[in-house]
C-alpha cells in the first residue's frame, strides 16, 4: 500500500531484529498462535534468519517459558504471551462504543506496597488506556468497549466521573497527543519509503508498540488529522500480506 505521508522530524523506535524478535512478532500476529517449524523457516527466511539460528533461537524460547511445542514440531506461545497477544489485537482493532460523556475514574486505595507492585499496577493501567491525573487517581473517556478487570477492587476503587475541566483540555493534559500523532506519521512515512522486507518488518513491529500507547480516545477529543486509523490500516494490510506471504 502506498501512502502520501508527509516527512516528520521525529526519530522512531527502530529495534534490531533478533530470532526471537522475528518469531514471536510472526506468532503474535497469527491466528491461531501456531506454525510448524517448516512454515517457521520459510516466514523468517527474509528477514535474515537462517534455519540453524531459528532453530537453536526456538529452543531457547521453549526452554523461557515463551513457546509451547507439540510433538509434530508445531510452536505454540504460551499461556502468557497469549494474554499479549489479546492486548496486542485490541490495539490494532481499537473497539469502541459511543461515547456519552462520562469518564472511566479509578482511584488507587491500597498502601504498603513495595515499588515492583506499584510499578506493576501502573503498567497495568496504563495498559488499559487510563492515564495519571494525580497520583492515585487514573482517568479515561469512557468510549472503550471493554469493562474493567473485577480483580482491581482489591487495589482501587472505580467509578463513572464528569469532570468539570472541560473534556478536551482534560485530554491534552493527560495524553501526549501531538507527540503521539508526530511518531505515527513519522512511522508511515518510513514504512513508505523501506524496500527492504527486514525494515518494514522492523517498522511494524514499533508500529504495533506505538498502537498500544495510543489512548483510543473520542474523536472530538483529539488534534485534526489524528493519523491512529491511517496506522490501523497499514499494520492490518500488512498482516494480510504476511498471512499470504506464509500460506496460513
Amino acid at each position: 500500500m502506498r501512502m502520501n505521508v508527509p516527512e516528520r522530524s521525529v526519530e522512531v523506535d527502530l529495534r534490531p531484529l533478533s530470532a526471537r524478535s522475528v518469531v514471536l512478532s510472526l506468532l503474535l500476529g497469527t491466528h491461531p498462535p501456531e506454525l510448524a517449524v517448516k512454515d517457521l523457516v520459510r516466514a523468517v527466511e527474509p528477514f535474515g534468519v537462517g534455519g540453524s539460528t531459528l532453530r537453536a533461537a526456538l529452543s531457547r524460547m521453549v526452554a523461557a517459558g515463551d513457546l509451547r511445542r507439540s510433538d509434530d514440531s508445531v510452536y505454540r506461545l504460551s499461556d502468557r504471551l497469549l494474554a499479549r497477544q489479546r492486548r496486542q489485537d485490541d490495539a490494532v482493532e481499537a473497539r469502541t462504543r459511543a461515547w456519552s460523556g462520562n469518564w472511566e475514574m479509578v482511584v488507587v486505595t491500597a498502601t504498603g506496597r513495595g515499588p515492583a507492585e506499584r510499578a506493576e499496577l501502573r503498567a497495568r493501567l496504563t495498559a488499559l488506556r487510563l492515564a495519571e491525573l494525580r497520583e492515585g487517581v487514573w482517568l479515561r473517556p469512557g468510549n472503550l468497549s471493554r469493562p474493567l478487570p473485577d480483580d482491581l477492587a482489591a487495589v482501587a476503587e472505580t467509578c463513572t466521573a464528569r469532570p468539570d475541566r472541560p473534556a478536551r483540555e482534560l485530554a491534552e493534559r493527560l495524553w501526549p497527543l501531538d507527540a503521539w500523532a508526530a511518531t505515527a506519521r513519522a512511522l508511515l512515512a518510513h514504512i513508505e519509503r523501506a524496500d527492504r522486507p527486514a525494515d518494514v518488518f522492523a517498522a511494524f513491529a514499533a508500529v504495533v508498540r506505538h498502537l498500544l500507547t495510543d489512548p483510543v480516545l473520542p474523536a472530538g477529543l483529539l488534534p485534526a488529522d489524528w493519523p491512529g486509523a491511517a496506522l490501523r490500516a497499514a499494520y492490518a494490510d500488512y498482516q494480510r500480506q504476511i498471512t499470504r506471504d506464509m500460506g496460513t
